[in-house]
């Protein structure tokens, strides 16, 4: 199986996750990772404008093959959900005017993924991105989601494709690093 970077976006309408990897042969590398602080950029709409604009610059920097996104679940506010909906839509149509295809996944399948539970909270996610692509440190939680839903999709490619763990050389799958660090505080 060839290199495949993907880009992983966790929407977000005063905060916003950006990741870049890299998949290879079972393997994830991290090329870009960060939390995009929209604070600064004062009024809504700005704050929208400046998703496209640092998605579109991503995209141009880093050449991602495919593109993968957060999906939305209903908050309590609709304000809030209309608010997430329409940054979401943003970072898709920059991801659109690039010619990538966008894949779309629900929270609870990215957690499943990556931790193992789709009720993970955000440290066990920080926690196991760390782990997962041996980072010297935790990263910031909204690029740790971003990372888990670019880790996610190519979970989910390379099982879609049919090809098995052993065939690409994973050598431990998330749930493998979850129940041996179970396993590790219940003997000590």
């Amino acid at each position: 199986m060839a290199r495949l970077r993907v880009m992983g976006i966790d929407p977000g309408s005063v905060t916003m996750g950006v990741a870049v990897l890299d998949f290879e042969r079972g393997s994830a590398t991290q090329i870009h990772l960060q939390s995009v602080s929209l604070k600064p950029h004062g009024s809504f709409t700005a704050r929208l404008g400046a998703i496209y604009a640092e998605v579109d610059r991503l995209i141009d920097t880093h050449a991602p093959d495919e593109f993968a996104i957060e999906q939305i679940f209903m908050y309590r506010s609709p304000e809030s959900s209309l608010k997430l909906a329409q940054a979401r839509g943003v970072a898709i149509a920059a991801a659109v005017g690039h010619g990538l295809t966008v894949h779309e996944y629900m929270p609870a399948v990215v957690k499943q993924a990556v931790v193992g539970t789709g009720r993970a909270d955000k440290l066990q996610v920080q926690h196991m991105i760390k782990r997962l692509l041996s980072l010297s440190e935790s990263p910031p939680a909204d690029g740790a989601d971003a990372a888990a839903v670019a880790l996610c999709h190519c979970y989910r490619r390379t099982s879609l494709a049919g090809i098995s763990a052993d065939e690409v050389g994973v050598e431990k799958t998330a749930m493998q690093l979850l129940a041996q660090s179970r396993y590790r505080r219940r003997s000590r």
